[in-house]
């Protein structure tokens, strides 16, 4: 065998996944095909953070397609005002309900979870987006979530946050590989979820589910700096609760 022919298994599956690729962009109307995905060390029970339903649309459709035991995980007590917090888990839960996902919900003290998020915040109300501000929020989340994992028996998390084009997949990563060093039994798992089309289809889902179409990241500050920049280009203010994707 030369050494050309002496390829690592997974880069010759990366090149099939590629051309599969190549080839519906070629037809689109071939039927898509999934890349099958497993979990670091060989484990195959999940849990997975979700930040909202369009987020963690695809990432469930392509975990569930790889027939990995998963739970969704919601804590997510950045999220405000409360209105529109309830509509983003509520839509989550709809459509783990579809699937049958177990979903557990740990914002079960939202307002005091909320209150040490704006003291966990003091001092950086005016970072920008996927400034440090952002990397305080994600430690939280993500320290909340990596411990439950401990105390519940998943040796594997990983969080729907990175399919957004808008956030920094590093600093998410960061977060992630940092909640789980606090457990010699849990990794994060920093698998991209953007690749091979997954934003493309995050939105895709989102229509076919007609979801909640969030406008903002989430915070306070992210909904302030979102109003302001529409103010300044001559758009309307953000209204919770009245946008909802569409098909068309």
């Amino acid at each position: 065998m030369t050494e050309q022919n002496q390829q690592p298994q997974e880069h010759i599956e990366s090149v099939r996944a590629r051309r599969r690729a190549q080839n519906q962009k070629k037809d689109p109307n071939a039927p898509f095909v999934r890349e099958k995905l497993t979990l670091p060390n060989g484990h195959n029970k999940l849990l997975l953070h979700s930040c909202c339903a369009p987020c963690s649309g695809e990432v469930m459709e392509a975990i569930h397609a790889s027939g990995i035991e998963f739970t969704i995980y919601f804590y997510n007590p950045n999220i405000h005002p409360l209105k529109e917090y309830l509509i983003r888990k509520e839509e989550n839960i709809r459509f783990a309900e579809k699937w049958n996902i177990p979903f557990i919900d740990l914002d079960d003290d939202y307002e005091n979870d909320r209150k040490e998020w704006f003291k966990k915040a003091k001092g950086m109300e005016w970072e920008p987006e996927r400034g440090i501000r952002c990397t305080m929020c994600f430690d939280m989340r993500f320290e909340k979530a990596a411990e439950y994992a401990h105390n519940n028996g998943f040796p594997v998390f990983t969080s729907c946050l990175g399919i957004s084009r808008w956030k920094d997949m590093n600093q998410i990563n960061d977060c992630g590989h940092r909640a789980a060093a606090k457990f010699d039994d849990v990794v994060y798992w920093d698998y991209n979820w953007r690749k091979g089309g997954g934003s493309q289809r995050m939105i895709e889902i989102s229509k076919r589910e007609r979801f909640y179409q969030q406008e903002y990241c989430g915070c306070v500050y992210s909904l302030r700096d979102s109003n302001k920049w529409r103010l300044e280009t001559g758009r309307e203010r953000i209204e919770i609760g009245k946008l909802y994707y569409s098909p068309d």
